[in-house]
Formats: C-alpha cells, sequence, structure tokens
C-alpha cells in the first residue's frame, strides 16, 4: 500500500468524535512528515467548516465520500493505507465500508461495540481481507481496548511468572468519571431493537462466544447480580460495556492460538462502594436504563472541553493465576472514556497499524492480537492510558 495517497482517511471527521479525532492527530502529528492524513465525509463545504472550526490548517487534505454512492466510497478506500471510522451504530452504516476495505486491501478501525454486526463481518469478510492483506480491527475505543489489552499483558505476565495463563480473570471498574457517547448509545439502542425483532440475532447478542465461530467454550461467570465482595470490601455492580468487552478478550484469546486456555472465564463488572450507599448504587446501576431510553446522549453530542480533560477511569483485572496466588493489571486513562480517552486511542491504533504492526496479516482482528504490546507502549507514551502490574 506504499502508494495510497494518504496512511490515515478519517471518515466521519465532521462528528463529535470525528473533530477530536482530528484534532488530536493534528497536536500529536503535525511535525511528523512521515504521516499523511486526510478527513473525510460527505459535504466538502462542512469538511471545511469544521476544519476552520476547529483550528486546522488550512492545507489540510479533504476526501468526500458519501455512504449512498459506492463510487466515492471505493475511492475513499483506495486512497487510504488505513480508513478510521468514527461512523455509527455500524450495523446502519458500517457494513459497506468493511466489505470495500476487506476486498481493497486497505485497514480498517473503528469504535465498534456491536458483537452481532462484528460477527456477521467475520462470517461475510474474512477470507476476503485474508487474501487482500486488510487489517480490519473492531472495538478501538473505551469498547474494548483497555480490556482487550490489560488481559494482553495479564496474561503474558501469568504465563511469565508461571508458565501458565491465569485461568479466570475478573474485571472491576474502580473508578469513572464521564460519560457514554451518543454513538455507543445510538449502537446499543439499534442492538437492542435487532436482538427484539430476531431471535437469531437474540441468540448471538447473549453468546459470549459470538465472535469466535464453531467454538463453544466453559461457562461464563454471572456478570449481572448485584452482591457484596468481602474480598474488595465493595458492593459490585453490572457494567454496561462488559456485553461487548467480554465477547472481544474472547475472540483475542481464540485468535492467539487460545493462549489463555480454552477453559479460560472473564467477567466485568463495576465496584461501587461499602455499606448502604454503595448497595444503593449497585442497585440503581444495574436497573438504569437510561442508555437505552429518550434521555441517551445523541451522536453528534458530547461534553465540554473541561468535561473530557476532567474525566478519567480506572480499572483492575485480577487472574487467579495456576499455582493459587492472584495477579492485578491495572489500566488507567487520563480523560473520560467515550470521547476524550476513545478519540486518543482509536487514533493511536491507526497509527499503529500504519507504522509498527506491518507484520500482521490481513484478517478481521481485535486489537490485542493485531497489535498488542506495540499499541500499549503507543497509547503509554502518548494517549495518556497507564498499564501497570499492581501485584
Amino acid at each position: 500500500m506504499a502508494d495510497r495517497k494518504y496512511d490515515i482517511v478519517v471518515y466521519g471527521a465532521t462528528g463529535f468524535t470525528g473533530r477530536l479525532v482530528a484534532q488530536y492527530l493534528q497536536s500529536q502529528y503535525q511535525n511528523h512528515g512521515d504521516l499523511v492524513w486526510a478527513m473525510a465525509g460527505r459535504n466538502e463545504e462542512k469538511l471545511r467548516a469544521v476544519r476552520d472550526e476547529i483550528g486546522l490548517p488550512k492545507d489540510t487534505p479533504f476526501v468526500v465520500a458519501n455512504s449512498d454512492d459506492t463510487q466515492s466510497m471505493q475511492a475513499m478506500v483506495d486512497s487510504a493505507r488505513v480508513v478510521l471510522t468514527t461512523v455509527g451504530p455500524y450495523q446502519m452504516y458500517g457494513s459497506e465500508l468493511v466489505g470495500l476495505c476487506a476486498k481493497s486491501g486497505t485497514d480498517y478501525v473503528d469504535l465498534c461495540g456491536e458483537s452481532v454486526w462484528m460477527r456477521h463481518m467475520i462470517d461475510a469478510y474474512e477470507q476476503d481481507a485474508k487474501k487482500s492483506g486488510s487489517r480490519i480491527v473492531f472495538s478501538c475505543g473505551f469498547d474494548s481496548i483497555p480490556s482487550d489489552l490489560g488481559i494482553f499483558k495479564l496474561q503474558s505476565l501469568a504465563i511469565e511468572k508461571t508458565g501458565k495463563p491465569a485461568t479466570h480473570v475478573s474485571g472491576r471498574v474502580r473508578k469513572m468519571k464521564g460519560t457514554f457517547s451518543g454513538g455507543t448509545a445510538a449502537s446499543l439502542q439499534a442492538s437492542v431493537k435487532a436482538a427484539k425483532t430476531d431471535p437469531e440475532v437474540f441468540k448471538l447478542a447473549i453468546d459470549p462466544f459470538a465472535l469466535v465461530p464453531d467454538f463453544a467454550g466453559v461457562a461464563q461467570p454471572d456478570g449481572e447480580s448485584v452482591h457484596y465482595s468481602e474480598e474488595l470490601g465493595s458492593w459490585v455492580a453490572p457494567f454496561i460495556m462488559a456485553a461487548i468487552n467480554t465477547r472481544n478478550v474472547h475472540r483475542s484469546n481464540a485468535l492467539l492460538g487460545f493462549q489463555y486456555g480454552k477453559d479460560f472465564t472473564y467477567d466485568e463488572m463495576m465496584l461501587t462502594g461499602p455499606g448502604e450507599q454503595g448497595e444503593a448504587i449497585a442497585n440503581h446501576v444495574k436497573n438504569d436504563t437510561s442508555m437505552a431510553g429518550p434521555d441517551a446522549p445523541k451522536p453528534g453530542e458530547g461534553p465540554s472541553k473541561e468535561e473530557r480533560e476532567s474525566g478519567f477511569y480506572d480499572i483492575m483485572y485480577i487472574g487467579e493465576l495456576s499455582d493459587g496466588n492472584k495477579m492485578i493489571v491495572g489500566v488507567k486513562g487520563d480523560r473520560d472514556p467515550g470521547y476524550g480517552s476513545t478519540s486518543k486511542m482509536i487514533s493511536e491504533s491507526a497509527v499503529c497499524l500504519v507504522k509498527d504492526a506491518t507484520d500482521t496479516p490481513g484478517g478481521l482482528w481485535t486489537t490485542a492480537p493485531a497489535m498488542g504490546d506495540k499499541l500499549i507502549a503507543r497509547l503509554e507514551k502518548n494517549a495518556g492510558l497507564e498499564f501497570t502490574h499492581e501485584a
């Protein structure tokens, strides 16, 4: 792909998250002449207006591409080494783009949290991507980089220490400040609607191994019940991102040749604190349906710069080792998860494919097997994430 005009094309650059990606690439890589990127969207006039509004240079390139016009989409795909897309819900707007990239040898990263659609893309385009050399990497934002790479790091350390992986890992959100994106809410709503109307979609949606075709693993822990953890001294509640994060972690395990074991189990929940207050918060979290309702954030909306910069997250991954001990890896981010940190994570994922993970073959990937330690290093250096071996 050395002859491609751009290293990265940001598709959806006029949307809320797309703007943040464009600003990040400009601020982080403006002095790197070896990285050439462009803004892409449906309307050149709007691209120009957004470019000026967010303070990008006048010579920032544009690519006009409309999902209703296959020819324009193909031209965009052919111009790029990597298409970075923030245009969701992906089940509504992403299928053709994945297909074009898979068949054209163009790499692709997105922010998808829609497991059923991802499985449909795996079934439809895995062979095309392998043949063309296209690396399609889903879920390159808050869902599911912290979990996927946090567990990858933990398992690498466990194998190094004991010769075996952790048989079970518990992901626990210790602290988090920030909002989920409007795109996440829209994707959730579209997924719920599809599951309600199609029994096959529902069956796939509740399968923890939905992203691992032809594999039926062991029963997974219940991540839906509020309970008190004596070990952690806190009430524990369901975590809304677990439905996609657990699926991606199991796919990573499979793509890594079942490095974590075929009997690996994983659950992901959030800590709400001790006492009656912690219990009340946990029950509120369990019963909260706002992300699926009319009050959920809308695509194109988002928090202020101050809110993004004051946000953060802190997640611990507790692995049960073969020697009876436990290992803890912590993952922290320095911005709100849904926008500030996510825009940096997807940007660095795209750059990692261009610059670092050049030996990863074509296929439909998750971040850990596609980029692994190379992406961890890039996220720690540039994107405000910390991956720490705590115990």
